[in-house]
C-alpha cells in the first residue's frame, strides 16, 4: 500500500475547518491540487474534479464513501478489484473552541499502484501538501477574518 498522510494542528474552530472543506465552489481559490470539485456528499454519489498532477489539470471521478457533517468526508475510486484502489479521508477533531486537529489521509493499494507511484508518486505528494497547506491557510485566514 502506498500512504500519503498528514495531521496538522489548524488555529480555528472545527466548525470553519469543516466549512473549508466543503465548500468546494471555493476550491478555484485555494486549493492547487483539486481545481475543480462537484459533489453532494452523500455516499455512493459521484464526486467530478479536475486534479493537477500533470501541466494541464485532468477529469477524474470518484466516489463518495462516507460523510459525517462535521466530522469526516471518504471517497474513493471504483476499484478495478485487485488492480488499483484509492480511499481519500479529510477528518476534522476539536481541540477547543480556536483550535482543530485536521487529517488527511490518501492511499492506494493493488499491483498497479507501483506503477502509478512509479509515474506520479511525486506529484502526488506535492499535489495533496499543497491541498492540505491550503486547507490550514484558508481556515486561519477565515477566522482571522471573522474575529477582526
Amino acid at each position: 500500500m502506498y500512504v500519503i498522510e498528514k495531521t496538522l494542528e489548524i488555529k480555528a474552530p472545527a466548525a470553519v475547518v469543516w466549512e473549508v472543506i466543503t465548500d468546494v465552489e471555493k476550491y478555484p481559490e485555494w486549493n492547487p491540487f483539486q481545481v475543480e470539485f462537484r459533489t453532494t456528499f452523500k455516499p455512493g454519489d459521484p464526486i467530478d474534479m479536475r486534479v493537477k498532477l500533470l501541466a494541464r489539470p485532468q477529469p477524474q471521478r470518484e466516489f463518495v464513501k462516507e460523510y459525517v457533517e462535521g466530522k469526516r468526508f471518504v471517497y474513493c475510486m471504483k476499484p478495478v478489484p485487485g488492480t488499483l484502489s484509492s480511499l481519500r479521508s479529510q477528518e476534522v477533531e476539536s481541540l477547543g473552541p480556536e483550535l482543530t486537529r485536521y487529517r488527511s489521509h490518501f492511499h492506494l493499494a493493488g499491483w498497479l499502484r507501483h506503477v502509478v507511484v512509479a509515474l506520479l508518486g511525486g506529484r502526488l505528494q506535492a499535489g495533496f501538501a499543497g491541498a492540505i497547506a491550503g486547507v490550514q491557510t484558508r481556515s486561519e485566514a477565515l477566522w482571522a477574518q471573522r474575529k477582526a
